[in-house]
């Protein structure tokens, strides 16, 4: 499975941002695709994931209600819609696809793609 995130950018507090994860590979459809970020001088930690089926979808407690995860399936890639931006979700945003139960650690996922980086300014 390869996957490539994009889409960061610098926004301001408030401001929405939308990354777009393009994933390419075999049986997709058993694989659950999750956003994890990494802040600066912080361990990983898991932000969002969602099935292939769009039938399993869970969030961090930090982003409940702010961000979205979906699908969508003419253009293979997982989005994930962040609205009310704030400082703290700074953070190099990465893909990562798990063929486990959950997916909802870092520890869980085997494949990953390269990070982008989102600031938010105050």
């Amino acid at each position: 499975v390869q996957l490539q995130a994009s889409g960061g950018g610098l926004v301001q507090t408030g401001d929405s941002l939308r990354l777009s994860c393009a994933i390419s590979g075999r049986s997709l459809n058993s694989y659950k695709v999750g956003w994890i970020r990494q802040a600066p001088g912080k361990e990983r930690e898991f932000v969002a994931v969602l099935s292939w089926s769009s039938t399993f979808k869970y969030y961090a407690e930090p982003v409940k209600g702010r961000f979205t995860i979906s699908r969508d399936n003419a253009k293979n890639t997982v989005n994930l819609q962040m609205n009310s931006l704030a400082p703290e979700d700074t953070a190099v945003y990465y893909c990562a696809a798990t063929q486990r139960t959950y997916g909802l650690s870092r520890s869980d996922y085997d494949y990953w793609g390269q990070g982008t980086q989102v600031t938010v300014s105050s």
